[in-house]
C-alpha cells in the first residue's frame, strides 16, 4: 500500500496550480456523478485519501460533490500544506464542505521531528492556526519513523515529547492532536511491548489522542477490540478499513469493533480505502454503503 508518510512528504512540496487542476495531495479516477445513496443516512465518515487520485484529476470540488452524494457527513483531509487544505484557505474549504451539507472534522498532516525544534514548532504553529480556521476537531500524524532502525526507547521518548508539545499548542484552539497507527507500530517490540503500547506510554493522556487504525493493528498482530477496550480513554477516533472495500474481505469483525467502539464513547471515525477492486469511487461507495446497511453502525 502507498507510504503515507512519503506521500505527505511529496504533497507538501507540491505548488498546486489550481483547485481544479493537478492539485496537491489527492484524489481518485474517473468522473461520474454517480447517484444517491438510498440507505438511512448515518454518521459515517471518509478520509479523503481514499479519492487521492480523483482529487488530481478532477478537483476538490468535484470530489465533494461525489462523495455528499454518496452519503458521507463527515470527512478527514490529507491536503495540507503552506497553510492551505487542498490549496484552498481554510475557511473557503471549510464552506465548501459545509454547502453540501457535510462536515470537515479531522485532518491528517504531519512533520517528522527534524535537528531543528523551532523550525518543527513553527511548522505546527501555522498548521494548527490553518485547521482552526476549518474547524477542525483533530490534527492527526499519520505515521512517524519509529520502524526499523528508528524503533528504539529513546525514539518513542523523543516522539512523546514531540506529541506532547504539539498536543498542548492545539489543545489551545480545542483541537485533539493525535496518532495513527500502520501495522509497524505493533509488530515493532521493545523487551517485548509493541511501540504502540510505549509511545501510548510516553504521552500526555491530557494532550495526546490515538485515532486507531483497526485493519492495521490486525496486520500488526493484535485484535483492535481488545486494543479498545485495553486504552478506552486514549484511542478517541478510528480508521474503518478492509483489505479493499469495506466488508468485502470477510476477515474484519466490525461488529464487535463498532460495539466497543460505542460502548467507549468513541464518536468520530472515517472509512478509509487505500487499495481497490473497482475503481476508487465504486469502492468508497460500496464501503459506505456496507456500513449503511449494517445494524451495528449508528
Amino acid at each position: 500500500m502507498t507510504n503515507r508518510r512519503n506521500f505527505l512528504k511529496q504533497a507538501s512540496m507540491l505548488v498546486a496550480g489550481g483547485v481544479a487542476g493537478g492539485s496537491i495531495l489527492t484524489g481518485c479516477g474517473g468522473g461520474s456523478k454517480g447517484s444517491a445513496s438510498k440507505t438511512p443516512a448515518k454518521h459515517i465518515g471518509l478520509q479523503l485519501y481514499s479519492l487521492r487520485e480523483d482529487v488530481s484529476d478532477l478537483g476538490i470540488q468535484k470530489v465533494l460533490e461525489i462523495v455528499a452524494r454518496m452519503g458521507y457527513s463527515h470527512l478527514e483531509t490529507a491536503g495540507y500544506s503552506d497553510g492551505k487544505i487542498y490549496d484552498l484557505p481554510p475557511a473557503e474549504f471549510k464552506k465548501m464542505v459545509n454547502d453540501l451539507g457535510m462536515k470537515v472534522t479531522s485532518a491528517h498532516l504531519g512533520r517528522d521531528l527534524s535537528d531543528n525544534r523551532n523550525e518543527d514548532m513553527a511548522w505546527w504553529n501555522r498548521a494548527i492556526e490553518a485547521h482552526a480556521a476549518a474547524g477542525m476537531k483533530y490534527m492527526i500524524m499519520p505515521s512517524s519513523p519509529l520502524d526499523g532502525e528508528g524503533a528504539t526507547l529513546d525514539n518513542v521518548k523523543r516522539y512523546g515529547d514531540y506529541f506532547n508539545a504539539i498536543g498542548l499548542i492545539t489543545a489551545g484552539v480545542s483541537i485533539a492532536f493525535g496518532y495513527h497507527n500502520h501495522d509497524f507500530e505493533f509488530k515493532n517490540k521493545i523487551d517485548g511491548v509493541p511501540v504502540y503500547d510505549l509511545l501510548i506510554e510516553n504521552t500526555s493522556p491530557r494532550h495526546v489522542i490515538f485515532q486507531n487504525d483497526v485493519y492495521w493493528t490486525q496486520e500488526g498482530g493484535y485484535d483492535p477490540v481488545e486494543y479498545l477496550k485495553k486504552y478506552p480513554q486514549r484511542i478517541k477516533t478510528l480508521h474503518i478499513k478492509d483489505v479493499k472495500a469495506i466488508g468485502v474481505s470477510r476477515t474484519m469483525d466490525f461488529k464487535a469493533i463498532f460495539d466497543q467502539a460505542y460502548a467507549n464513547g468513541v464518536k468520530d471515525w472515517y472509512v478509509e480505502v487505500e487499495e481497490y477492486d473497482g475503481t476508487p469511487q465504486e469502492d468508497v461507495k460500496k464501503s459506505y454503503d456496507f456500513l449503511a446497511e449494517a445494524d451495528f453502525v449508528k
